[in-house]
């Protein structure tokens, strides 16, 4: 039984005692800070049952609960609000319980619940990751983690976009320009040795478009008139016919994005359990549509127009009608999605439920998508959710892929590198780190200031990145946080007794106290992360914590203390405040370093 449910008990034992009348709820807070106490009864909507002066009722119950519950120590009373104060045996009790759980905080999937599925990343094929990639992954990556520690079976899975107008372009320019380079013979990454034939593509493309105005057209014409256009539209419909040499290209090209992407992945500590490939799954949704369909116009969700067209008409649920397929018969992406999510739970029949990690400006596609799945009868279209997230901005504005003007994931990886290189040498904090460790430890800094500024923010705001002001060991940062682990593993090597012995007895400090209510929260902050989808919750309560331990540690002595219970708990309470911040940090996919 936890505290609240025995203070639940002992307030109605108190009405019967004392009012001899039963009431069956009770209404808790947490005490305000600027009053004594730990929980607070709110009295007010006792009065519906018992006429009185609330103050006095507060009263009466708090010397009944005084007396009858061990873990409350004393009381007090603000007009309505009763005020209990919970004793340091409970505090020492939880922490016990808390200290001895190696896995706090942390639940195993039950055998038999459904599996959910994130999708991220989902990148294409025609250019590297860039900053905007950079806060899908992490959202998605950190989102699957947080669901596996609230105790669910989790599936990472992409949707590779490998297919299409935008990766012919690539390929067109290419081979226009290429004149055979390799990311070997160029020693390029292969992700950004495609992406420059993409710019390369546009510039000519506008190039073509200025020549064909200046000849007569109107911008609108030259712009589906443009030669290499056409030659790029012409190079889709070889590769959808299964063009030989077109696919040989396709593949080869596709090949050295992905081994880029792999390397990008591998840096930002993200990984995959599925990849799903659009060239494998775009015709899946038209068969559905086209299945549908074959049920006749009364039965069919969907409706097929005179030009051959069709379309789901979705007014009655407030939006719009949507095409689903083109009157040639081609898929639209609504389409696509639709075989995808289909073929996804005929792939993983465990799987009961799908999250989505794409940006707010689809946030109306998902809701058609969601609503044409729950129209043709899945059930587990009522378990999707779309994790849209705003827009990331730098200082110098925003990013555009095909004109080149886009913030490159590796290079922003290595800017944050050098920026956390930059700072540490000003401080001056790394005597007797070998150059490789220093290396290491720059990466890792660099990497959590970017992971913890991004994801510290709700995912559904707009970011403005400023990787200096990220990598500051002040204030709700990832070094601050960081710095804190490792002040603590510093604090331990120095400890050289069993940190395994029961701490008995012991009058607890207010600091003291803070630490542990703090740490007695974790779990129920994972499920509510789990619940809202958002690693900004995990984030600012480990920022919370932190705050609240080096409150502690300036105001208390830990190893220096003359008292020997007083070093012992305050030790076990820094390996513990230490373990649950790697334990949240890994929930963001961020490492902490054994020094700083």
């Amino acid at each position: 039984m936890n505290i609240q449910e025995k203070l639940r008990s002992a307030i109605q034992k108190a009405f019967e005692s004392i009012y001899t009348i039963s009431i069956d709820s009770v209404e808790f807070q947490a005490t305000r800070k600027d009053f004594e106490g730990d929980i607070t009864v709110v009295v007010f909507p006792f009065l519906k049952v018992i006429k009185g002066n609330p103050v006095e009722i507060a009263t009466n119950l708090g010397n009944y609960i005084k007396k009858n519950v061990q873990e409350i120590s004393n009381f007090n009373v603000v007009s309505g609000f009763l005020n209990l104060v919970l004793s340091d045996v409970y505090y020492l009790n939880q922490f016990n319980e808390i200290y001895n759980n190696a896995s706090y905080g942390l639940v195993q999937p039950t055998k038999g619940d459904k599996a959910i599925m994130v999708e991220y990343s989902s990148p294409n094929t025609n250019k590297p990751l860039h900053l905007g990639h950079i806060r899908n992954n992490l959202l998605g990556y950190s989102v699957a983690e947080i669901l596996k520690a609230s105790g669910k079976k989790v599936y990472k899975t992409q949707i590779i976009n490998d297919r299409g107008i935008h990766i012919c372009k690539s390929m067109l320019a290419w081979q226009r320009w290429g004149d055979g380079e390799t990311p070997e013979s160029t020693g390029l990454k292969g992700d950004k040795l495609v992406g420059n034939y993409y710019v390369k593509f546009d510039q000519e493309y506008k190039r073509e478009i200025i020549d064909l105005v200046a000849k007569g057209m109107t911008e609108e014409q030259a712009k589906k008139q443009a030669p290499i256009l056409l030659e790029a539209q012409e190079m889709l419909r070889k590769w959808e016919a299964g063009d030989p040499e077109v696919v040989a290209l396709w593949k080869k090209m596709n090949g050295w994005v992905y081994d880029g992407f792999d390397v990008t992945y591998k840096n930002l500590g993200v990984d995959f359990d599925l990849l799903y490939y659009e060239s494998d799954t775009y015709l899946l949704g038209k068969k559905v549509v086209e299945k549908e369909l074959a049920k006749g116009k009364d039965k069919s969700i969907f409706d097929k127009k005179e030009d051959g067209s069709v379309w789901i008409d979705l007014t009655d649920e407030g939006l719009d009608e949507k095409i689903v397929l083109r009157a040639d018969g081609t898929a639209v992406y609504m389409t696509q999605d639709i075989g995808t999510a289909i073929q996804r739970i005929k792939d993983h029949p465990d799987v009961g439920g799908l999250v989505y990690t794409v940006g707010n400006e689809q946030d109306y596609h998902f809701k058609v998508l969601f609503l044409i799945l729950k129209k043709l009868g899945f059930q587990w279209a009522e378990h999707l959710y779309h994790l849209s997230y705003g827009m990331v901005d730098l200082p110098s504005g925003k990013m555009k892929s095909r004109e080149g003007t886009v913030v490159d994931a590796d290079d922003l990886i290595v800017e944050m590198t050098n920026t956390a290189r930059e700072i540490s040498e000003e401080l001056g904090k790394l005597e007797g780190y070998t150059e490789s460790e220093k290396e290491q430890l720059y990466k890792t800094i660099g990497l959590g200031a970017l992971k913890y500024f991004i994801l510290k923010v709700d995912p559904k705001k707009r970011i403005l990145f400023d990787p200096k002001e990220s990598i500051d060991f002040q204030g709700n940062t990832g070094p601050f946080i960081q710095y804190t682990y490792a002040r603590i593993q510093s604090i331990l090597r120095k400890a050289d007794f069993d940190l395994n012995t029961k701490t008995e007895e012991y009058s607890l400090h207010e600091k003291e106290k803070s630490v542990v209510k703090q740490l007695t929260l974790f779990p129920e902050i994972v499920q509510l992360a789990a619940a809202n989808y958002s690693p900004a919750l995990i984030a600012n309560y480990t920022y919370d914590l932190v705050k609240e331990y080096n409150s502690f540690y300036q105001s208390v002595p830990i190893l220096g203390s003359e008292n020997q219970q007083e070093i012992l708990f305050r030790t076990q309470l820094s390996k513990k405040t230490g373990d649950i911040i790697k334990t949240a940090f890994s929930l963001l996919g961020i490492d902490v370093p054994e020094r700083m």
